[in-house]
């Protein structure tokens, strides 16, 4: 048990700083008001961890301290639901039909790269 607490404390402190550097990474190229940093994250999250566990499915392919460290560590620190909350929120009070489109598509678009990564890796 101690070891996969480690591994998710790991696997979260990774996730965390490369959803800060992808961040900045897109912030300083885009300017727009559609929050397309966080979006981005949480699409290839989706699509990263619809592959995933597929794969983990597959007992004997992966050490079972794989999915800690990388769906519930790396995955849960690099996706931002609390913070696709507060833009949601913050764009909702300035711009609702952005705010609507952006919860909508995130949601939707989310869901098919999970779907479409689960897909590629079955096969």
């Amino acid at each position: 048990m101690l070891i996969r607490c480690l591994m998710v404390l790991c696997g979260g402190a990774v996730g965390s700083l490369a959803r800060y550097l992808v961040t900045l990474g897109i912030n300083e190229r885009y300017s727009g008001r559609f929050p397309l940093a966080t979006f981005l994250i949480n699409v290839t999250g989706s699509f990263a961890i619809g592959a995933l566990l597929v794969l983990f499915d597959r007992e004997d392919l992966l050490h079972p301290n794989l999915r800690p460290l990388l769906v519930t560590g790396v995955l849960g620190g690099f996706t931002t639901f609390s913070s696709f909350e507060w833009e949601v929120f913050s764009l909702g009070r300035s711009a609702p039909p952005v705010a609507l489109f952006y919860c909508v598509s995130s949601v939707a678009v989310g869901w098919i790269a999970c779907w479409f990564g689960a897909m590629l890796t079955r096969r």
